[in-house]
């Protein structure tokens, strides 16, 4: 069977030892980047629109999450690196074409302005906060002076975040069900919503939380959309990625596919902003939940799926 299966270019879908080699720390790094990207994204949205009063949650609270999920993604990342003493070289040259340089250099730009633009607002936050120097304090007065031009850069780099996510995995041409320009933008609207959700659940304002919620409706059509557009170009494509894409449709994927991430993910959270749209009353942590435990499970499933299927020649 596996000689057939060789001779015709397809794959062979079971997995051997050099396949299953990134277990839960890429799937977490990609999780906890995307959710950054997102809740950064939208600090420097409405900040850049003026609304840092209307949207108190996005532009102020929220951003706190931020360096903290970055850092705790960055560890993951290198708790998968096998030459953990030689990741500083990543940081030697720069590549245009590589997708990890890209990311290497992003990450080390927007972390240290994410915890600039948590600091600045921590008068704000925290009742009664000083800076021990007064260095601190004209820092502090130069940034908010410059916050517009910060938030630009920000909302490019959060952007550029996202999509790196995606790009990451589908960089790897070996891989049939990575081997998709669509990964990109999927990853970047997956990052959005859950940035909008965590903002939803953090905001104790009502048309805030109005504004949230309908920003994360439509995210989450967007994201389905991205999702059945993957499914049917990998359909329409040659034998290895149709297999790929039966991983999802009856293959050992199936249900964890379709139940966490379609049902509870997306389908069922979007079904409740709706009603909360008209005025029934959902609490707002069960949607926010089922939306980050759908992204999560996204990640983790793209990963180990995407490491089954492979070419052969």
């Amino acid at each position: 069977m596996k000689e057939e299966l060789f001779a015709s270019g397809r794959q062979i879908p079971d997995i051997d030892p050099y396949l299953n080699v990134w277990h839960w720390q890429i799937p977490l790094y990609l999780f906890l980047g995307g959710l950054a990207a997102g809740i950064l994204f939208f600090a420097a949205l409405f900040t850049i629109l003026g609304k840092e009063n209307e949207m108190p949650a996005a532009v102020k609270k929220a951003p706190v999450i931020a360096p903290i999920a970055l850092v705790l993604g960055l560890f993951a990342l290198f708790l998968d690196l096998k030459h953990k003493l030689f990741f500083w070289q990543l940081y030697t040259t720069f590549r245009i074409t590589s997708p990890m340089s890209w990311g290497a250099w992003v990450l080390m730009a927007i972390t240290p302005l994410s915890i600039i633009w948590v600091a600045s607002y921590l008068k704000e936050i925290i009742p009664g906060w000083k800076w021990k120097f007064s260095i601190l304090d004209d820092f502090e007065a130069f940034v908010i002076k410059n916050r517009i031009g910060l938030a630009w850069i920000i909302i490019v780099l959060s952007v550029i975040l996202g999509i790196y996510t995606g790009i990451l995995l589908s960089a790897f041409n070996a891989r049939p069900l990575w081997n998709t320009s669509i990964l990109g933008p999927l990853f970047l609207v997956s990052g959005l919503s859950t940035g909008a959700a965590t903002i939803l659940m953090m905001s104790k304002s009502a048309t805030e939380r109005r504004t949230m919620s309908r920003i994360d409706l439509l995210l989450i059509v967007i994201e389905v959309f991205f999702i059945v557009h993957m499914i049917m170009g990998f359909q329409a494509a040659s034998q290895v990625q149709i297999d790929a894409a039966q991983l999802f449709l009856g293959g050992q994927f199936t249900v964890t596919f379709w139940v966490f991430v379609i049902f509870l993910g997306l389908v069922i959270p979007a079904a409740m902003e709706v009603l909360e749209l008209f005025d029934f009353h959902i609490p707002v942590v069960i949607p926010v939940i089922l939306v980050l435990l759908g992204g999560l499970m996204f990640r983790f499933i793209m990963v180990e799926a995407g490491q089954i299927t492979r070419y052969l020649y």
